[in-house]
């Protein structure tokens, strides 16, 4: 398990009602209703929310590798994220799809920079051997 040694960042929200409540964030920036997955009703569901944290966290660890590299991400960098929510042995599991988008990067410096990405991405590490992921290059 790995320890923190220095927080940097704590995210506070406080949701009432589950999947069919409301989530708040101590600052008030996040105020969201939140609906069961397909239920046309208003709102979004945690696997969304989910997929948008880690989409846009990975971005941010693609351009620490980049970085390293003394190369910058093109404008165009994007993360299209999938996260299933399904059942496994009478419980319910999580599953994700990352398709990362670098236009105009070589494929192999992709690849590599993808590696790299979901070594670094704290939600890349929390999710590792715990859910199946997979990893696409557009």
């Amino acid at each position: 398990m790995t320890k923190i040694d220095k927080v940097l960042y704590t995210g506070r929200t406080h949701t009432t009602g589950g999947r069919e409540g409301a989530a708040l964030s101590d600052d008030r920036a996040l105020d969201i209703k939140l609906s069961p997955p397909g239920s046309g009703r208003a709102g979004t569901n945690p696997e969304q929310l989910f997929a948008a944290g880690w989409s846009a966290c990975f971005i941010g660890a693609l351009g620490i590798a980049a970085g390293k590299r003394k190369v910058a991400l093109p404008a165009g960098t994007a993360v299209d994220a999938e996260v299933d929510l399904g059942q496994s042995d009478g419980g319910y599991a999580l599953q994700a799809r990352l398709r990362v988008s670098l236009p105009d990067v070589e494929p192999e410096l992709a690849r590599v920079l993808v590696e790299e990405a979901h070594q670094t991405c704290p939600y890349s590490k929390a999710t590792r051997g715990n859910i199946n992921v997979e990893l696409n290059l557009a």
